[in-house]
């Protein structure tokens, strides 16, 4: 009801989401990235360069790729200095003393909100030099060039930014969209085995969660993408990234104000399991296993199909998942995760299980001891296959 002392204005905010999937950003295809760098009134924007450590050990020609890519469009943007490299891995994301270091860059760069601040690496640096890029002067134009298989196909198209504090996954951070995402296909070719293999958990959550037939084609082609077959790789990746997309833009809950979040099937697990074991675990390895315990649970619960459930252990275990781990023994220490989960979006619990294949429901009780039985389930599934093939 409006009166003159109570007014209530609905409004929407136009926002785009820009994904973009090339094969050589900063070759053939780079004027795919020139033309994300749009100008201001005629005026060329300010353009910062962040690369994860990683990335750069392992790519050094990427430096000079992007200062000759820099000279080639001088006309149309000015860098602002050498590319930057950050710290990799959850690290980035542990230690708010980074976060201030990035932030101290960009403030001497004088970037302002039409600046342009690109970031080259895996899902934790293009979460932490967001951050800051969200919050220096309330928001810079970011580019995301994601460089994991996980990034790519999940946490790089998303619209969330954060840093861990007081030892909890991504307690500070902002909701913000990025001005573009850039899928590459070669800021792959160097990732390791592990690294490569663990991202493939976010795709079959997402297939699981939304599209039968790409959890289909997922389990014929996983031992080909164990194998690093790109072409079996890019098919996938792609058609996880658009179902993110698609989620974002038309679920009609892009910043999470509702009490589902129904993309973090399996996360409540995962999240604590890399806290437990102290970031030993991959966030991919983590949501493996979580995408497991959730899935058996479902079928003892919730009459998810037990003939799925195997497919989905097997599934994860030909793309090379390990599904077990030491910090799973201690169940009490994992069930607060399930508090975490509620904390973080506040109100009753609520986490997304499986009737079927393609059809999430909404839970707001877990029973522990089934959920108990769920996780010996899976470690015991590992344990056996783990077993037959050392024979």
């Amino acid at each position: 009801m409006t009166s003159d002392n109570a007014i209530d204005v609905d409004f929407n905010v136009p926002l785009k989401h820009q994904l973009r999937f090339t094969r050589n950003v900063l070759a053939d295809d780079r004027h795919v990235l020139a033309d994300l760098l749009q100008d201001s009134n005629g005026q060329r924007p300010r353009v910062q360069f962040w690369i994860d450590a990683n990335l750069a050990a392992t790519r050094p020609e990427l430096h000079t790729q992007l200062c000759d890519f820099s000279s080639e469009y001088s006309e149309r943007f000015t860098l602002m200095g050498m590319p930057q490299t950050v710290e990799s891995g959850e690290s980035v994301k542990n230690d708010i003393h980074i976060l201030e270091r990035i932030l101290g860059v960009i403030h001497q760069a004088n970037l302002d909100r039409r600046s342009y601040i690109v970031v080259l690496g895996g899902g934790a640096v293009l979460d932490a030099v967001g951050f800051a890029a969200a919050i220096a002067h309330r928001g810079i134009r970011l580019i995301r060039l994601p460089s994991t298989t996980l990034a790519q196909a999940d946490s790089g198209i998303g619209v969330k930014n954060a840093v861990n504090l007081f030892h909890k996954k991504n307690w500070v951070g902002t909701f913000s969209v990025p001005w573009a995402v850039v899928n590459d296909a070669t800021m792959l070719q160097t990732l390791p085995d592990r690294d490569f293999v663990s991202g493939f958990s976010e795709a079959v959550k997402v297939a699981l969660l939304k599209d039968p037939e790409m959890f289909q084609s997922l389990c014929r082609l996983a031992p080909r993408i164990r194998r690093r077959d790109m072409e079996a790789a890019e098919s996938i990746i792609r058609q996880s990234a658009i179902h993110h997309l698609q989620h974002i833009t038309t679920g009609g809950d892009p910043f999470e104000a509702l009490e589902a979040r129904p993309l973090d099937f399996g996360h409540w697990s995962a999240h604590r399991l890399e806290v437990l074991s102290d970031f030993e675990l991959r966030h991919g390895e983590s949501v493996a296993i979580g995408v497991a315990v959730d899935t058996v649970y479902s079928s003892r619960v919730h009459g998810f199909p037990e003939s799925a459930t195997q497919r989905v252990l097997t599934c994860l275990e030909q793309l090379g998942l390990a599904l077990d781990h030491h910090a799973l023994r201690d169940t009490e220490a994992l069930f607060a995760g399930l508090e975490e989960f509620r904390q973080h979006l506040g109100g009753r619990l609520t986490v997304t299980m499986l009737t079927d294949i393609g059809r999430p429901i909404d839970v707001h009780q877990i029973d522990h001891d089934h959920m108990r039985e769920a996780i010996q389930v899976v470690a015991n599934y590992m344990q056996a296959h783990s077993a037959a093939t050392s024979r």
